[in-house]
């Protein structure tokens, strides 16, 4: 692995598919951690289907479609806390953020057969903005993603736009920015299970719908460098987890939190 090729690719394209990430016998044991979890959320009062409303979804949208959601899979599962600190893993994030590595939170997504449901374009930034911008997210693919499965979809170099209003997905696109980023254009970018796609959260990215006879299943990973930190009023679930060096926005407040 050439660190410096990757970090180059990242800036240039705003993603990076690592490929191989984990081997088949390591997904097949987080398969079956991840499994077992969607099996615990349908069993609860929890609500779980995290489709999004709005406009933009609207024209991908059918309406039985739905997905599978909860946060931080390492609250579940300790095959899914010891996957963060995979030490190839680690080493693309590392290439991309330097050796200073937090997980803000991670994510788990099950897009069920036929009825998946899609998301729109949109930017991530605004959900959980940072102080310098140096969010990313780490798809862990857990089964193959393919076009007729809901697969990410990006406009490469778009991460150079920077923070653009109105690219949430669910509000109304008043500026008309994911209208000129229609989701049909977008680079598709299949993968299979055991890559990781890293991409940056100003890059626009969304998925249509799984229509396909197999369920996808992803666990998202939003990382951030060590010298960064979330902007003040974010209400969101912050792990400040530290998975490589050192986490340099800790205090005694925010670690006892």
């Amino acid at each position: 692995m050439n660190a410096e090729a990757i970090k180059n690719e990242f800036d240039k394209k705003g993603y990076y598919l690592a490929k191989n990430v984990f081997s088949k016998d390591e997904i097949a044991t987080l398969e079956t951690s991840f499994d077992k979890i969607v099996h615990q959320l349908e069993r609860s009062s929890d609500a779980i289907d995290a489709t999004w409303e709005g406009e933009a979804i609207k024209t991908i949208k059918s309406s039985k479609d739905r997905i599978v959601h909860t946060h931080n899979v390492h609250k579940y599962s300790s095959e899914w806390m010891r996957a963060m600190f995979h030490p190839k893993f680690l080493e693309y994030a590392k290439a991309i953020l330097g050796e200073n590595v937090v997980l803000h939170h991670n994510k788990l997504f099950q897009k069920p057969a036929s009825n998946g449901a899609p998301f729109p374009m949109h930017q991530d930034w605004s959900y959980f903005p940072t102080e310098k911008d140096t969010m990313i997210a780490g798809i862990v693919h857990v089964s193959d993603a393919t076009d007729e499965m809901g697969c990410l979809r990006v406009y490469e170099g778009s991460h150079k736009l920077g923070r653009l209003k109105g690219t949430n997905g669910q509000e109304k696109d008043i500026h008309g920015i994911l209208e000129k980023y229609p989701i049909e254009k977008a680079k598709i970018l299949e993968a299979k299970a055991g890559d990781v796609l890293f991409f940056h959260y100003f890059t626009l990215h969304g998925s249509m719908p799984n229509r396909s006879k197999n369920t996808r299943k992803t666990v998202l990973m939003q990382l951030l460098e060590g010298a960064d930190r979330i902007e003040e009023g974010v209400d969101h679930p912050n792990e400040a987890l530290v998975l490589s060096g050192w986490n340099y926005a800790s205090t005694r407040s925010s670690a006892g939190k």
